[in-house]
């Protein structure tokens, strides 16, 4: 039997460049790899259509995603009410194929109950509501500040109800925990990301310097990097690179305050993995503990040690896999330790493992595919 379904994005999911759509074009791949014919309905705003979605995809549509200042609301979170779209509800109703949401954000008609009798899964990136009350404890900003908390008390809210409507597949045992606790969700299950790697890469030896890398504009990627410049590397004289996106002009001036630290502003895609298989030690302390951390699975498959805190690995399964730290002191052992450590092997060996099981992409589509059909 032939196999349709549709999939409905909360951005265009190519290039695969940033955690919030890698999983979303490595899921699309390997259902497309396990002859599922997809129907791709992709919510655009900065990003435009993709060539590259037509070799996985048997159609693909886009919608334009509404302006932020139309979709602030007191009633629904503005990442779903943004999405709120009468064409894709019409195109998801010509026919009765399975559909998988990624993300709450693309979950309003199901929220609104417009989608009965259909098998329907939420793909859960990460508790939204807790994400964003940590984004609120972070901000320094006030208005922001206040907007993240209105978020998060709406989000919790419509997460309550979305449990109850749809089976959910959480990327972190920690969010299926959660929504279990919390939500009473009937239905909630792991599935675990899909990556681009297949094979772990490290390089045996030993590296040049120490790399925190992520999305520099995200406030918790600035808190960390700040938070590692000023009470764990302003201590050691061991060299430290930050890199990523568009970091603001506080955090350039307090990377070039020592001269072993630095930082790197928008490397492209190349240049960033080049810099991750070059580093010795990857240090990536977390401030949330929700969803999963794809640059700390970036780190581990290209690259050689990884120190984070417990949040960074919380539910992921890859604690006995990294180096673990808490506060800034252990932080500095570690790093002292590791940075003259060879990178081994047998290292790469037992993250080949992971790879082979938890995160093996065409097993976990398999695996997709029951909760489907």
């Amino acid at each position: 039997m032939i196999k349709h379904l549709h999939i409905v994005t909360p951005d265009v999911p190519w290039p695969a460049d940033y955690g919030g759509v890698i999983d979303i074009f490595y899921t699309l791949k390997a259902l497309h790899g396990q002859g599922v014919n997809v129907h791709l309905h992709c919510f655009t705003q900065a990003r435009t259509g993709q060539e590259e979605l037509n070799k996985y995809c048997s159609s693909v549509t886009y919608y334009q995603r509404r302006k932020r200042s139309r979709s602030f609301s007191l009633i629904t979170p503005l990442i779903v009410n943004s999405r709120v779209n009468a064409a894709l509800l019409s195109n998801l109703q010509k026919d009765d194929y399975p559909i998988l949401l990624e993300g709450i954000h693309c979950s309003y008609y199901v929220y609104k109950g417009l989608l009965k009798n259909r098998k329907i899964i939420v793909r859960l990136f990460n508790t939204e509501f807790e994400y964003y009350k940590q984004l609120a404890k972070l901000e320094t900003n006030l208005f922001k500040k206040l907007y993240y908390l209105h978020e998060s008390r709406l989000l919790k809210k419509y997460e309550q109800a979305i449990a109850n409507k749809a089976l959910i597949l959480a990327l972190s045992k920690q969010d299926v925990h959660m929504y279990q606790q919390l939500f009473n969700a009937p239905n909630v299950y792991y599935l675990p990301v899909f990556l681009p790697y297949t094979l772990a890469h490290g390089k045996v030896g030993k590296g040049n310097y120490c790399l925190y890398h992520g999305n520099l504009a995200v406030n918790e990627n600035e808190q960390a990097a700040i938070w590692l410049l000023q009470h764990v590397f302003s201590k050691l004289s061991i060299p430290f690179v930050i890199a990523g996106k568009n970091p603001s002009k506080k955090l350039e001036q307090l990377a070039h305050v020592h001269q072993h630290t630095c930082l790197v502003a928008n490397p492209s895609d190349t240049d960033l993995q080049d810099m991750i298989a070059k580093a010795q030690v990857h240090v990536l302390p977390s401030l949330n503990n929700t969803g999963i951390k794809l640059k700390l699975l970036n780190a581990m498959c290209n690259g050689r040690h990884c120190v984070v805190n417990k949040a960074g690995v919380a539910g992921s399964g890859l604690e006995e896999f990294c180096h673990i730290a808490e506060d800034a002191l252990s932080f500095q052992e570690k790093i002292e330790t590791l940075f003259t450590q060879p990178y081994t092997e047998y290292d790469n060996q037992q993250r080949q493992t992971l790879l082979q099981t938890t995160y093996n992409n065409e097993v976990n589509a398999r695996e997709l595919i029951t909760y489907l059909w």
